[in-house]
């Protein structure tokens, strides 16, 4: 399983980083065994002082695929789901800083959740205009909507496979909005798609 992760997808976000608009998407991955176990608080790393939560609503390749037309993109995923992208953000400072690469930062034991629940697109309608958040100690933190992806679905997809087979299993995470922020131990973060609620776990 590949862990696919996109960068810069919500404007905010990149303003909120100050970080530069891309021209094409960012793209980034984890290692599997970045995914947090089932049922498994997320523990705060020894070597950051500065974790960050990053909700993200996430896709999980049904079929393999290389360059994927875009039109021919729905056809290789029927489940979303939603997640956090937990980062290092004062480890990928000094990474950026020094122009290398960002895995000690995203891809670090824990730091993929992937919600323990997957819907079925054909019940959630438009796939462009899809509600979610994410709540820390029940207080909405990050609250977005898909339609202002970027990139949106299809098209990271299509892009994507350009460069990477798709393979069975496979799960994209597609960017986080605005609102990202530090976690403490004994946080409690829940993340709801729609008015569904996917995961939540305790932070250590």
């Amino acid at each position: 399983m590949k862990i696919i992760c996109i960068g810069r997808n919500y404007t905010e976000h990149i303003a909120e980083l100050e970080n530069e608009k891309p021209e094409e998407p960012v793209i980034f991955q984890k290692p599997d065994t970045a995914v947090l176990l089932k049922k498994q608080p997320f523990f705060i790393p020894d070597f950051s002082d500065d974790v960050h939560y990053e909700v993200e609503v996430l896709v999980k390749i049904n079929k393999i695929g290389k360059h994927i037309q875009e039109k021919f993109a729905h056809k290789y995923y029927d489940q979303i789901g939603l997640g956090i992208d937990f980062t290092a953000r004062d480890l990928q400072q000094k990474l950026k800083e020094k122009g290398l690469p960002w895995e000690k930062a995203k891809g670090f034991d824990g730091a993929a959740v992937i919600g323990n629940k997957w819907l079925n697109k054909k019940d959630l309608g438009d796939l462009d205009n899809l509600n979610f958040r994410l709540e820390k100690n029940e207080k909405s933190v990050q609250e977005s909507n898909t339609s202002h992806m970027l990139w949106k679905i299809n098209e990271l997809i299509a892009y994507i496979s350009t460069y990477f087979t798709l393979k069975i299993g496979d799960v994209i995470f597609t960017g986080t909005p605005a609102g990202v922020g530090k976690v403490s131990p004994e946080d409690q973060l829940t993340g709801f798609l729609e008015d569904t609620k996917m995961f939540s776990i305790k932070v250590k």
